[in-house]
């Protein structure tokens, strides 16, 4: 951007170098959601699931997002809004405890699904693009739907609570369909039915969902964004350790002690493992 205009909503109409067109996407309809996710099922490995049957006791350690499915359908009687379906996979580690030895660790998967309803405006446009795709024609053009597009961002979610419950006292639950490429992210296979006992979860999970349209645009050009950073002039070169130290900040919030109900970074407490 042009030094002499830092706020181009600002600029003066004899800065303005040209209209320039783009296409972007518009977003057209926009929710958030701080979900209480009580008595989740986790669907332990093979292994896991022998350890819980004789253990006396299992607590949640941590929950990681794995994937996120999303499906958008048009609500039948507005056609300007849609259905917003999304499920969410989550890998759930847990230990175990086991006599008087170390605490076993357990993993498995818990599902949960949420839907959403949205303005995603209509459009009576047939969309084509031309692309290339391994095994037909370049340049075959391939029609889209005239949907819009949905985009899920999602927190890890936090562990509020676990439990572990005999069988003959779980309530009723549907049978849940898992994806293969879900199952194959264990190295177990995971156990759907024939247990003894299971593990719950309660997961806390802020997520924002949102519904977007392709658009044409016109914005206002000031100059073209040129770098100011500089590239290494003698590539490949070791950078002298200590000055590239000095350049780093003091972290002095790390120092700093925090509240029990402040939630940890990821650096702090580490990452999931089976190990």
């Amino acid at each position: 951007m042009s030094e002499r205009c830092q706020e181009p909503l600002r600029c003066r109409p004899e800065d303005l170098q040209e209209a320039l067109s783009i296409h972007t996407r518009k977003i057209t309809d926009s929710c958030r959601d701080k979900d209480c996710i009580e008595d989740l099922r986790v669907y332990l490995t093979k292994g896991s699931q022998c350890i819980l049957d004789s253990c006396a006791g299992a607590r949640v350690r941590c929950a990681d997002l794995l994937y996120t499915y999303i499906d958008v359908e048009p609500v039948a009687f507005d056609r300007d809004h849609y259905c917003i379906d999304v499920t969410f996979y989550y890998r759930i580690l847990a230990d175990a405890t086991v006599g008087n030895s170390r605490p076993a660790a357990l993993y498995g998967l818990a599902v949960f699904s949420k839907r959403a309803v949205l303005c995603g405006e209509d459009s009576h446009a047939h969309i084509f693009t031309s692309d290339t795709h391994l095994g037909g024609a370049d340049g075959l053009t391939l029609r889209s739907t005239n949907r819009p597009t949905a985009v899920v961002e999602v927190l890890d979610p936090m562990v509020l609570a676990s439990k572990v419950r005999e069988v003959c006292d779980c309530p009723c639950q549907e049978a849940v369909q898992i994806p293969g490429a879900i199952c194959a992210m264990f190295d177990e296979e995971l156990v759907l039915s024939g247990d003894r006992r299971r593990l719950f979860v309660t997961l806390g999970q802020f997520s924002i969902i949102r519904l977007e349209r392709d658009a044409q645009l016109i914005v206002p050009v000031v100059d073209y964004s040129i770098p100011t950073k500089e590239c290494c002039d003698t590539p490949g070169s070791a950078e002298d350790p200590c000055e590239m130290f000095s350049r780093i900040p003091f972290p002095a919030a790390r120092f700093a002690p925090r509240n029990c109900d402040q939630k940890q970074n990821k650096d702090d407490c580490g990452y999931c493992t089976t190990n």
